[in-house]
């Protein structure tokens, strides 16, 4: 995922640079190179700005660029390790991450750095959760 992300921002900044090193830049162009660059902008902060938080009193906070938000450790049901989640809510940025169950039919999809330290830290934190490893896709 950071290839693809690195790649594509690599691209369009390379766009940009050329067209406005060209000279021959029209207003119309300056509106969609600001546009190119607020995305170049969003992606770098999804890449960089990812992050998961496990405590007792806040539970699971993850951010994901623009993407934020927090579940209750004891709403949590079941770890999903070895399965990726195709569609759905995924504040994540790799392939090789974790589904997280929780409530009654959510579900979230996060990719923490190392998911046994992270599987590991929830189960300290409530014993009660299921974990299932499936074979990888």
């Amino acid at each position: 995922m950071g290839n693809i992300i690195l790649g594509s921002n690599a691209l369009l900044l390379g766009i940009v640079i050329f067209r406005l090193l060209g000279g021959d830049v029209s207003s119309g162009e300056y509106v969609l190179l600001v546009f190119v660059l607020g995305l170049v902008g969003i992606l770098f902060w999804i890449y960089y700005g990812t992050s998961y938080e496990l405590t007792q009193a806040r539970g699971l906070v993850y951010r994901c660029g623009p993407l934020m938000g927090r579940v209750n450790i004891n709403s949590i049901t079941e770890v999903i390790k070895g399965k990726t989640l195709w569609v759905g809510y995924r504040p994540a940025t790799s392939r090789k991450g974790l589904i997280i169950k929780y409530n009654r039919y959510d579900e979230i999809y996060i990719s923490p750095s190392t998911n046994d330290a992270f599987i590991k830290k929830l189960l300290e934190l409530n014993g009660d959760i299921k974990i299932t490893e499936e074979a990888n896709d």
